[in-house]
């Protein structure tokens, strides 16, 4: 049974340079990955792309042919897919058992209410794929309120249109410090549980927001988003290793990827460590990481860096001269061997 992510989110949140992070990680683990791009305008990929569906369209010959701005392009490409799906699953046969990052495209309708994109989902877990979807969101919408808000309604309403497994990531996480003190701990932000206390700040962030019927509003929808309570957010830094491992960890999880068979016989190192709990980064361990601590362990892992640095072209320097020696011993007990070496004219 093969198993796949589905990476959304709005243009800027990180996907494609998510998909490339991921697919180096999964390739460093020994879990064998293909990347399947599905965003008509993506015409330069960072990765290797095993299937494109600008093979099948472009954006730009649909915004010729048709007439259609950007958007409405791409929600044309979509639909195109849909109606020649077979064209993907053929792909897909191709790939045979690959774990499968799925790279979309980045206009939010596609998501949140337009049934293209969750039409060929579908078709996709038909043909016996185990799927998560990942919603991507730059971290960056932590430092204003109504970003903030903005992002629980969008990630709401996707997970809502999709039905599927589903895990909201605040990505650029290592980029946070550098945008000003946040109001709340990040565990705040995460857990998405009590969010009466933002509705103060957004009235700091803009004084139209004192006005009665924006006041009501807010609240509404702050009261909706607890109500539903399903959102919360993972976190990455996509260039940190254990920030990777953490994720991984958790869409492993929400896909059954970590649970491997019943007594696990066929089960890989990764899925055994999973299930036997190995340890990720917790929210706090992140608020220290990134926002209390953030130059103080960045200076340690200079440090170690340059310390493996060191010591690996110490090991370097050690093997050359090793085998210097051993040439030397060979070329000595060819001389000292007492043989002569006769030829016949």
């Amino acid at each position: 049974m093969p198993f796949a992510q589905l990476v959304i989110g709005p243009p800027g949140s990180g996907k494609s340079t998510y998909c490339d992070g991921m697919q180096q990680f999964l390739s460093a683990i020994g879990r064998k990955c293909s990347v399947v791009n599905l965003d008509p305008a993506n015409e330069r990929t960072s990765y290797p792309c095993a299937l494109d569906i600008r093979s099948l369209v472009t954006l730009e010959e649909i915004m010729a042919d048709e007439a259609l701005g950007p958007n409405g392009g791409v929600l044309y490409a979509l639909e195109e897919l849909q109606h020649n799906v077979e064209w993907l699953q053929r792909g897909l046969d191709g790939l045979g058992e690959d774990y499968v990052l799925f790279d979309c495209p980045g206009q939010v309708e596609l998501f949140t209410h337009h049934a293209s994109l969750r039409n060929v989902f579908f078709r996709i877990q038909k043909m016996g794929y185990r799927l998560v979807a990942l919603h991507l969101t730059d971290s960056y919408c932590l430092t204003l309120p109504s970003l903030y808000i903005s992002t629980l309604l969008l990630s709401l309403r996707s997970m809502l249109q999709l039905d599927l497994p589903h895990l909201n990531v605040l990505t650029k996480i290592d980029k946070i410090a550098s945008y000003g003190p946040l109001p709340f701990d990040l565990e705040f932000y995460t857990e998405a549980q009590d969010l009466s206390d933002i509705t103060a700040h957004l009235l700091e962030e803009n004084p139209m927001m004192r006005h009665p019927k924006f006041e009501g509003l807010n609240n509404a929808v702050v009261e909706l988003v607890e109500d539903f309570g399903l959102v919360a957010f993972e976190t990455l830094a996509v260039e940190d290793k254990k920030s990777m491992m953490t994720l991984l960890q958790a869409i492993d999880r929400a896909g059954g990827y970590a649970f491997g068979g019943a007594e696990g016989a066929n089960d890989t190192v990764w899925q055994v460590a999973v299930r036997d709990g190995l340890r990720g980064m917790s929210v706090r361990d992140v608020q220290e990481r990134w926002i209390d601590r953030k130059e103080e362990y960045d200076e340690l892992e200079r440090r170690k860096i340059e310390e493996e640095m060191k010591a690996r072209e110490e090991s370097e320097a050690m093997d050359e001269y090793g085998d210097d020696e051993d040439l030397e011993e060979m070329q000595r007990g060819v001389f000292e061997s007492g043989i002569k070496v006769v030829r016949n004219p």
